[in-house]
């Protein structure tokens, strides 16, 4: 993409052209949809947590009293918009071997909205945060999830076929959903008001994603544990996605009133600003539960039941980062534990085998409707 220096937003919309041409997304359907920012009323016009609640939200970033809060408003808003143009790069290669044209046009929708996100907080950025904020908004459209440019290690790995595609969407993209929540009750209330659209569109990405898993497994073509393995990839991936144990940062963007628990307006028990980011990833391990045992409900008889890997295992962020857990949680030798891996992730055998199946066998997913 051709260096350039952007003074409008005008200017960023020329540049979002280029990277939709330049990653090979500029379908009709998709560069036809009309990009805008939207936003959504909030539950209330106060901080609603934090050393400034009960004060009214701030509605420019000079009206926030901080520099250090201001910088860390402008790293939320930075690294959450990289995630959505990155997940596009991650899904652009998947319109050629589309199951059918229910699965493109839902393909085309999840894209579309991602990069309607990225655009939202590329808004925020030109809009609100000056020089700082066009030179991040333009950074953000210069950065390559297939260069390994994205700023979070799960937005650079590859999204290879449809299989890939289901589990990332009802995985990654659920721990999207609790980033999405959190800075949802945000003081700044431009982000909480951008959060609202940004649900209800994410709320697609999560059902794409968990009726495609149950349609693979209702066909029972794909052999239930390649399935697991990909399970095994992202979970943990998204686990780590939430950030590191006792984070200062987590802390702080509490006290701020910048970030706040995902179930902040029905938790019960006293805020813990050490283990802000642990709190949070547990609730969304227990939703993994949930939703594998949902899935399980259309494997046949007879055939193994999927699980959530446990939550130590392949690891890279928190306490268990880098240690030898098995997927059932055992502390094995390095040695096992790297052939562990190879037999509980996906590997280069099972990229072609499910890459035949998805080219050769016509019935490898069961049709939208035919699950439970």
């Amino acid at each position: 993409m051709p260096a350039t220096r952007l003074s409008t937003f005008d200017d960023w919309v020329d540049l979002f052209r280029v990277w939709q041409k330049d990653i090979g997304v500029d379908y009709p359907e998709i560069t036809d949809y009309k990009f805008e920012a939207k936003f959504g009323p909030t539950r209330s016009n106060e901080i609603e947590f934090g050393a400034y609640k009960g004060r009214p939200k701030w509605e420019k970033v000079v009206s926030i009293p901080d520099q250090r809060m201001r910088d860390a408003l402008l790293n939320l808003i930075v690294y959450q918009g990289d995630t959505e143009f990155a997940s596009v790069e991650q899904q652009r290669r998947l319109f050629e071997t589309s199951p059918s044209e229910h699965d493109r046009q839902s393909l085309c929708r999840v894209v579309t909205e991602e990069m309607r996100h990225g655009w939202q907080m590329c808004h925020l950025l030109m809009n609100h945060f000056g020089y700082s904020g066009r030179v991040e908004a333009q950074k953000m459209l210069e950065r390559r999830a297939f260069d390994q440019k994205r700023l979070l290690g799960a937005f650079n790995q590859d999204v290879n076929n449809w299989l890939d595609f289901f589990v990332y969407t009802d995985f990654v993209d659920r721990d999207g959903k609790y980033q999405l929540t959190m800075l949802s009750y945000s003081g700044f209330a431009p982000l909480a008001q951008s959060m609202i659209p940004m649900l209800k569109e994410e709320s697609f990405h999560l059902g794409t994603g968990q009726d495609g898993i149950k349609r693979i497994v209702k066909a029972s073509v794909v052999p239930t544990q390649v399935i697991q393995k990909y399970i095994n990839k992202w979970i943990p991936v998204s686990l780590d996605l939430f950030g590191v144990d006792r984070s200062s940062s987590a802390h702080w963007f509490y006290v701020w009133g910048l970030k706040a628990r995902y179930d902040e307006p029905t938790a019960k028990a006293a805020v813990n600003l050490e283990r802000m980011n642990e709190h949070s990833r547990e609730l969304y391990y227990q939703e993994c539960i949930k939703l594998v045992e949902m899935i399980n409900k259309n494997v046949p008889a007879g055939q193994p039941q999927l699980y959530v890997p446990d939550f130590k295992f392949n690891r890279f962020i928190g306490e268990h980062a880098r240690k030898p857990y098995s997927v059932h949680g055992e502390l094995l030798s390095d040695e096992k534990y790297a052939e562990h891996l190879k037999e509980m992730l996906p590997q280069p055998e099972d990229l072609q085998l499910v890459s035949e199946i998805q080219s050769v066998e016509k019935q490898w997913i069961s049709p939208k409707g035919a699950i439970q």
